[in-house]
C-alpha cells in the first residue's frame, strides 16, 4: 500500500515522493502537520484543564501522523527534521526539499486560525 517512497535514499532518513504523487505528497504532508499543529495548541493551551497531558497526546498524534503518513512521503511535518537528511542523501532529495519546508508552514499556519475560531477568539 505504499504509493511513494523514498527512491534509493533509504538508510539517510531523507523524505521523498514519486513525482507522479507531488499532490498526494504535499496535501500529506500539509494535512498532517494541521493535525499536529492543532493537537500541540489545543493540549498547551492556557485554558487547558489537564495540562499533565499534553505531552501524551502530543507523542500518540505523532505516532499516529508517522503511521499514516510514512508510507506516502516518509513523514516530515517538521521542515527542520528534513533539511539534515536531505543534504546528506544527495540531490534527488534536495530537489523535493521545496516540499518539506512548503508543506508544514501551509498547514501550520492554517491550524492557528482554525484554533482560534475553535476555542471562540
Amino acid at each position: 500500500w505504499v504509493i511513494t517512497g523514498t527512491m534509493g535514499m533509504e538508510g539517510t532518513g531523507a523524505n521523498g515522493f514519486e513525482e507522479p504523487y507531488l499532490l498526494a505528497a504535499f496535501v500529506a504532508e500539509a494535512v498532517f502537520t494541521f493535525i499536529f499543529v492543532l493537537t500541540v495548541l489545543g493540549t498547551t493551551d492556557r485554558d487547558n484543564s489537564s495540562p499533565h497531558f499534553a505531552g501524551l497526546a502530543i507523542g500518540l498524534t505523532l505516532v499516529l501522523v508517522h503511521i499514516v503518513c510514512i508510507p506516502v512521503t516518509g513523514t516530515s511535518v517538521n521542515p527542520a527534521r528534513s533539511i539534515g537528511p536531505a543534504l546528506f542523501a544527495g540531490v534527488e532529495a534536495i530537489s523535493q526539499l521545496w516540499l518539506f519546508i512548503v508543506a508544514p508552514i501551509v498547514g501550520a499556519v492554517v491550524a492557528v486560525p482554525v484554533w482560534k475560531t475553535i476555542k471562540g477568539n
